[in-house]
């Protein structure tokens, strides 16, 4: 009987070891290629690093840019877009809508860091990937990346506008509704009031919630398009890698009102200098 358990034992715990590595690689794998260390796309968009002219969220000394969310936007809109188009289609309402899409992602993505997931410290998933394993298994794994992408392309997909976020250690994204009484606070993107905080990654959290430290500060924002701007169209499939064409996009605000500053290059440093000594406490 003694040996009859420990052959369980070990039976048991092969097929955890099995059942983790496939949980681990649970997103779409055609198309990955290594270089140098990190992973690439068929997009040439390294999935391994946010920084730099190939990496996912392009950070440069000019701004950012989360190339990442073209591959599902235009003509690459695919089932994350279906899914934001299915929501529109069942509340027309817009503020139901906005909520709708939220829960989608709040309720089905549970965070999970990646090095929890991969294996590595950084692994960015676009908006399909994630959206097909909430289909295929009924929920999805990701981080604060991961989550932002995936709410701002349902969101363009329902018809609202919606942009990420860049803080110091975080990601997110804002939604424009200016008629949102739910919101702890509005924020003001290119002097234009009305934009909402959703927050995804806690299980808890409403629309509209904003985090204390990201009240009444200044947060680089890059608004997302339903079709990709003339610019940034990929050529023959690969993903255009050179700076963001612009600036960050400065947003500011409070519980009780807005106000809006130029983002200072001084500033961006300053930031990217954040977001790097981030990735360097992750490592630890």
């Amino acid at each position: 009987m003694k040996r009859i358990g420990v052959l369980l034992s070990l039976i048991a715990a092969l097929l955890a070891a099995v059942a983790i590595a496939g949980y681990a690689w649970a997103f779409p794998s055609e198309g990955f290629y290594e270089r140098s260390g990190d992973i690439f796309d068929d997009w040439e968009i390294c999935r391994t690093k946010a920084f730099g002219a190939d990496g996912f969220y392009q950070i440069t000394e000019r701004g950012f840019r989360p190339v990442i969310a073209f591959e599902s936007l235009g003509e690459e809109a695919d089932l994350a877009y279906s899914l934001g188009e299915q929501i529109a289609a069942k509340y027309p309402d817009p503020i139901q809508r906005a909520e709708a899409v939220f829960r989608f992602v709040r309720d089905r993505v549970k965070y999970t860091p990646d090095m929890e997931q991969t294996g590595n410290e950084e692994f960015a998933r676009n908006a399909d990937e994630l959206a097909t394993a909430i289909v295929e298994d009924g929920i999805g794994y990701g981080d604060c990346e991961d989550m932002a992408v995936l709410l701002s392309v349902m969101y363009k997909a329902a018809g609202l506008r919606s942009a990420i976020v860049l803080v110091p250690e975080h990601t997110a994204v804002l939604v424009y509704l200016p008629e949102y009484n739910k919101a702890t606070a509005f924020f003001e993107l290119e002097g234009e009031r009305g934009w909402v905080w959703a927050e995804a990654t806690g299980r808890n959290n409403p629309l509209g919630w904003v985090p204390e430290q990201y009240r009444g500060t200044e947060i680089a924002a890059y608004e997302i398009l339903a079709e990709i701007p003339a610019y940034e169209i990929p050529t023959e499939g690969v993903a255009p890698l050179t700076p963001p064409p612009t600036p960050m996009k400065a947003v500011a605000g409070t519980g009780e009102g807005v106000s809006h500053r130029p983002f200072s290059f001084l500033g961006i440093i300053g930031l990217l200098w954040f977001m790097s000594s981030f990735r360097r406490r992750r490592r630890r």
